[in-house]
């Protein structure tokens, strides 16, 4: 019965961490880019719930959008997908 109540614990604590889990705030454009190849590419700016800024990287007229700078490989189809794994990253 104390193995229960001690695992039962333990996963209110997991749900609750993920609940204050930084969440996007915004995302503002930041600025148009061309690669050295001459992809052109853009970036933008989401700011998160616990204060920080994050930068996502758009690729392919806003189908392709990716966490940090040009090197990530975090990508996804969706603008708000893609803030969220922003929000969350360390």
């Amino acid at each position: 019965m104390k193995l229960i109540k001690v695992a039962a614990i333990a996963a209110l604590a997991v749900a609750s961490a993920s609940t204050f889990a930084a969440k996007p705030r915004s995302i503002v454009f930041d600025a148009n880019h061309e690669t050295a190849e001459g992809v052109p590419y853009a970036t933008y700016i989401v700011k998160c719930s616990d204060g920080e800024d994050r930068n996502l990287t758009v690729w392919d007229n806003r189908k392709k959008w990716c966490v940090g700078d040009t090197t990530s490989e975090v990508c996804e189809k969706k603008q708000i997908k893609a803030a969220k794994k922003a929000c969350k990253a360390d």
